[in-house]
């Protein structure tokens, strides 16, 4: 799942090699925090949310086929 994540996050942002991905397990959800440049961080989001919306329901299309929660964060990645 992690590398759907950066996969997705690699794909649309414009510095691709700033992308990070960190995984949280929070009991029965596991937390993904994508984090991005500073500059990317409206690209991730779209306008509304929009963005951020369709990559959180691709992941949990696939984590439903693996049978787990997930839950996915966008964060500005910090200097």
């Amino acid at each position: 799942m992690k590398n759907l994540v950066e996969f997705i996050g690699r794909s649309l942002a414009s510095h691709p090699d700033e992308v990070v991905v960190d995984v949280n397990d929070k009991g029965r959800e596991t937390v993904y925090t994508l984090y991005v440049a500073p500059d990317d961080m409206g690209r991730l989001i779209g306008k509304g949310g929009r963005i951020a919306k369709a990559i959180r329901t691709v992941v949990k299309a696939s984590a439903i086929k693996s049978g787990v929660q997930v839950h996915v964060e966008i964060d500005e990645r910090q200097a």
